[in-house]
């Protein structure tokens, strides 16, 4: 399930409903760790369940790629790779 990580998610429960995550973390087999650099920053990620994420097909590879590299991204990165995906998803 190591695929996940570095992968754009949609927050479909919670308070934090309808807005783009990245995954940074597994925690467990059914949740996750997300941040996305502004609300949740990456000393601070949030714990999320699965099924209450909207896991796209699409990732961050800068991010996903910092990760592999064993360093942890920067809340900067996780805006900026958030912004640009926001704004695809808004030009389609």
């Amino acid at each position: 399930m190591e695929s996940v990580i570095g992968r754009f998610a949609w927050s479909k429960a919670g308070r934090d409903k309808g807005r783009l995550f990245i995954i940074i973390a597994m925690s467990d087999e059914s949740h996750v760790m997300v941040a996305d650099g502004e609300l949740r920053r990456v000393d601070r990620p949030k714990k999320k369940k699965l099924r209450h994420l909207v896991v796209t097909e699409k990732s961050a590879e800068s991010v996903a790629e910092t990760y592999r590299n064993r360093r942890k991204p920067l809340d900067a990165d996780l805006r900026e790779a958030v912004r640009q995906a926001s704004a695809a998803d808004e030009s389609v």
